[in-house]
């Protein structure tokens, strides 16, 4: 830390300061820089640092620290108004709406006195010749906190209607706060309409649009639109983590995560920023944090989880229930404090309103990974030890039998509140067989014995062809445990049974279908019991292809044609043919599985059962897929999704999700597929499967949202997949494309040190593949962002390690882009900067004249000699630069017009297709020559580029072919430009005559 010994020094060290993270410690550092301006003995030292530290106060959780400031600032003034420069007599005037926002935070400053410090500004800026705009706008200010309508009205027409001038608000802290008073208003419409042009980036300031996003989440969830809400989460959450001032606008986050069932991410927020539940200095932004932590904590006690552990003030543990008694009564307590200053009870309401509200969407998925889970809220018990009425027991027994004979989901679950209700209750042998055989099949392979028990009540109710099914499903299940030939050797003999049985009229079809379905189901089981190690079936393998087939052939032929209405037969039929596709596909004829897969789903659909289409329709999607046929797996898919509805298991529906937004990312439909992937993410979640599958769903994500342009949210995103992603469940293609993803995303949000350290990680990896494309691409990507961050030897050591892997690889356009971005590095470097600038764009030229000699094809030629062109650009504007500012080095003129002139004449000999490029180097020749005093010379350029463009119209098309909207706007420029150059040499040759 330097020494302040003069007003610059001083200068220097505040404008470092103001660098730093906001906080305490950047206060204190303004505090000392005060104590050495002081001893400067120059009053003007002492006005800036006291500016300095007024401005690091506003901008901290410690603003009530900012009155003493200004009023030595202002009693300075009132003393000696010639001290000041113009700009801090103007930083001076500026600040008086700080103080004015300031006084409304602080309940301890009488409203007389906030009304009185109104009149005073009013008073000043009317002698400073200001507008009234500034003041009305702190008058609206008052009268809204107070809740006074009417005058907030009638002040806030005055703010809108007075003349803007330099004391006005940025336009985008304005728009927020009357959007915010639409809000307020119940005009959420309105509000987001007003806000626009700042959620767009058309205006923006330090603080917004960060304020404007945190402000937009309740409107935009009112209104129904909750998608781009989310938006606004991601996008704003990020803008404002970091900064310790705006403690309103992240409780607005906390309130969202509250109201779309998002009470885990709401928790992860708090625990950041633990601060904002005991830090007082603007007592106001304390109060909206407190009733957001209340609302999410009724939240959660309301779940059910109120003793969870919840992050709160240092000093104790925090359960959810505590900590919202605690935040409640201290909100009340602080709003009663305002409402007393103001005279009303309108602070106290708000505050109530804000912390009772109901949520407004039950489920809005972020695809941010959530680390701090919050546990499923315990459902109310089911009545297991007491019995129903016995009047119930019939109507449970009629709906069970109803839901199992309709295969309809939730039989299981139906036979379940039978067996609870029968507990007492003597049942008929019947009665007692179908619910032991339905409470096997809910064990799955745990179920054998109970299916023979099963099979002895159906005996002793007598009906043997039920019994013999219960005895092939018991056989069957142990196939599931994975004895397949024991399940094999146990369905025999109910399988002989059965068909003897049927033939002499001693059975239904139903029962017999069963049976004959058991043995081709574990016969299938032996299948893929006889595969090789390479996944194809050796001779026993062939042999079990054949007796699986026959047996599925057997169900065919016994039911079709016999089903009638029937479900349970339709459903062996369906079963029967997407066994055969199983084996089609086993068999390697990939065309024909597809084709029964189809068949057999749509017989599920015809039957009414399309909840059993599903796992079909989802094998046919992964086979059209394989076979290129992306339309028909796409339709696949979305016939799962939509058959499975809520049947579908959270994993199941994952999967689908996920499968689908590969899909649509694989056609470009990027928005739908990130919708998808955000589905996908939601569901594995609810599976358990966050750190495995969700972390697929969410790497995809941030890649669609990447695509889309939406770098802020991916970024979120992404950050929140990569503890998740590793090299061993996921593979490192997945970890390395995950942090190049977020690298791009970084680079574009202007984080370039982030953006390096990303793209360096992922080289990391990349670096020990056999193919180094990968490597080479991305250890040049983290030049460009360590350059970027002004990281100069970083990025020449990323560069030259880019250059050895290109030249490796043979790739002469990687090698020659890396060579001309170190040639920039060097020009910045101090002694000898220059030459070494020079020597790597002359190694360029020389290694695109090389792979000249080489290049394999026409076409491999010309996008070498543009290479060569861009070269000499490059060199030429080099040169050019080092002659020139500050930091001039020397450089002949001659030699950058040189590289231009080599650089256009390159660019010719490609034709048209590089006019702008040819036309881009004439112009910066001709600059540089009406810069040396040649404006005969830069006259001709400038005709030449214009002759050039002549044949391109107005429209900016050539020859008549079509040209887009980006085309039409580079000849524009380049006519514009080249105007601009013709009338000034045009001026300069004028002067010369």
């Amino acid at each position: 830390m330097s020494a302040v010994t003069d007003l610059d020094a001083l200068r220097r060290a505040m404008a470092e300061n103001a660098e730093q993270p906001e906080g305490p410690a950047r206060n204190a550092r303004a505090e000392e820089l005060l104590a050495e301006a002081e001893k400067l003995n120059v009053p003007l030292a002492v006005i800036e640092a006291l500016g300095h530290q007024l401005k690091v106060y506003n901008y901290s959780s410690e603003k009530d620290k900012m009155f003493v400031p200004f009023a030595r600032l202002l009693r300075m003034w009132d003393e000696r108004p010639e001290d000041f420069d113009a700009y801090e007599t103007h930083s001076l005037h500026w600040v008086f709406k700080w103080v004015s926002a300031g006084m409304l935070d602080q309940p301890h400053v009488p409203l007389a006195s906030i009304e009185k410090w109104l009149a005073e500004m009013e008073r000043r800026y009317r002698l400073a010749g200001h507008s009234e705009r500034a003041v009305r706008s702190a008058e609206f200010s008052v009268a809204a906190h107070v809740g006074d309508v009417e005058r907030a009205e009638r002040a806030h027409a005055a703010w809108l209607a007075a003349d803007r001038d330099d004391m006005a608000d940025c336009h985008a802290c304005e728009l927020h706060g009357q959007g915010w008073w639409q809000a307020r208003r119940g005009r959420d419409a309105e509000a987001l309409r007003l806000w626009r042009p700042v959620l767009e980036g058309e205006f923006t300031c330090a603080h917004e649009p960060h304020t404007v996003l945190a402000s937009s989440l309740v409107p935009l969830l009112r209104l129904g639109r909750p998608d781009e809400a989310r938006a606004h989460h991601l996008r704003g959450f990020r803008l404002v983590r970091s900064m310790e001032s705006m403690r309103g606008a992240y409780a607005d986050h906390v309130e969202f995560c509250a109201l779309t069932g998002n009470e885990a991410r709401g928790l992860e927020l708090l625990a950041e920023r633990p601060a904002y539940l005991t830090d007082d200095g603007q007592p106001r932004s304390k109060l909206e944090y407190l009733c957001v932590v209340t609302l999410l904590m009724d939240r959660l006690t309301g779940l059910g989880l109120g003793e969870q552990p919840v992050p709160g003030p240092a000093g104790r543990a925090w359960t959810a229930r505590d900590l919202a008694a605690h935040a409640r009564a201290e909100a009340l307590a602080l709003a009663a404090r305002f409402d007393r200053r103001n005279g009303t009870s309108y602070v106290g309401e708000r505050a109530r309103a804000r912390m009772d509200q109901e949520p407004l969407v039950e489920r809005l998925p972020l695809g941010v990974r959530t680390a701090r889970a919050v546990p499923v809220a315990p459902a109310a018990a089911a009545p297991v030890a007491a019995p129903a009425a016995p009047a119930d027991l019939p109507a449970l027994l009629a709906e069970a039998r109803r839901l199992s004979d309709a295969l309809r989901p939730h039989a299981v679950e139906a036979w379940e509140a039978v067996a609870r209700a029968a507990q007492d209750t003597e049942l008929e042998p019947r009665d007692r067989a179908e619910l032991a055989d339905h409470q096997a099949m809910g064990r799955g392979p745990g179920g054998a014995a109970l299916f023979e028990r099963a099979a002895e009540l159906y005996a002793e109710a007598g009906d043997p062809g039920e019994a013999l099914a219960a005895r092939a499903r018991a056989a069957y299940v142990r196939a599931l445990a994975g004895d397949v030939d024991a399940a094999l050797a146990a369905v025999a003999g109910p399988y002989d049974a059965v068909l003897a049985l049927y033939a002499r009229g001693g059975t239904e079809l139903p029962q017999t279908a069963s049976v004959v379905m058991a043995r081709a189901r574990i016969l299938m089981r032996r299948v893929h019991g006889t595969d090789g190690p390479d996944g194809t079936p050796g001779a026993a393998g062939t042999a079990a292809e054949t007796a699986a087939e026959a047996a599925a052939r057997e169900v065919l032929a016994l039911v079709e044609g016999r089903t009638g209405d029937d479900v349970r037969l339709a459903a062996r039929a369906a079963e029967a043919r997407a066994m055969l596709a199983e084996l089609a596909g086993h068999a390697g004829d990939l065309e024909r599985a597809a084709e029964l897969f189809a068949r057999a789903a749509a017989e599920f659909v015809a039957a009414g059962l399309p909840w059993f289409a599903v796992e079909y329709e989802a094998r046919l999607a992964s086979l059209a897929h394989h076979l290129g046929d992306t339309a028909g797996a796409e339709r696949a898919v979305r016939a799962a999704l939509e058959h499975g509805g809520p049947h579908v298991e959270p994993a199941g529906r994952a999967r689908l999700h996920l499968q689908l937004a590969e899909l649509l990312g694989g056609r470009e439909a990027v928005a739908e597929a990130a919708g998808h992937a955000l589905e996908a993410a939601h569901w594995a979640d609810e599976a358990g499967e966050a750190a495995t599958l969700g972390a697929w769903a969410r790497q995809q994500l941030g890649g669609f949202l990447l695509r889309q342009g939406r770098f802020a949210e991916a970024a979120e995103v992404l950050e929140s997949v990569l503890p998740d992603l590793s090299a061993e469940t996921h593979g490192d293609g997945a970890v390395v494309q995950a942090q190049w993803w977020l690298g791009d995303c970084l680079s574009e949000l202007g984080e370039h040190r982030a953006a390096a350290q990303r793209r360096l990680q992922a080289a990391g990896i990349a670096r020990h593949w056999p193919e180094q494309q990968d490597h080479a691409t991305l250890a040049h990507l983290a030049g460009e962002s360590l350059g970027q961050a002004g990281l100069s030897e970083e990025a020449e050591q990323a560069y030259a390690r880019a250059g050895g892997l290109w030249r490796g690889l043979g790739n002469v356009h990687g090698l020659v882009r890396s060579l001309r971005a170190r040639a920039w590095l060097a020009l910045r470097a101090d002694g000898d900067g220059l030459d070494r600038a020079r020597a790597l764009m002359a190694e360029a030229v020389r290694e695109c004249g090389a792979a000249l000699e080489t290049a394999s094809d026409a076409a491999a030629r010309q996008r070498i000699v543009a290479e060569l062109g861009h070269t000499h650009r490059q060199f030429g504007d080099l040169l050019a630069r080092s002659g020139t500012g500050e930091d001039a080095t020397g450089a002949e003129p001659g030699e950058a017009l040189g590289h231009l002139e080599r650089a256009a004449g390159v660019f010719a000999s490609l034709g048209d297709a590089a006019l702008h490029d040819r036309s881009g180097a004439e112009l910066a020749a001709g600059w540089l020559e009406a810069g040396l005093g040649r404006p005969a010379e830069a006259v001709a350029r400038a005709r030449a580029v214009l002759a050039a463009y002549e044949a391109f119209g107005v429209s900016g098309t050539s020859g008549g072919s079509g040209g887009g909207e980006e085309e039409e706007q580079v000849v524009r420029a380049r006519r514009a430009e080249a105007e601009q150059l013709l009338r000034l040499a045009a001026d300069g040759a004028n002067g010369a005559d």
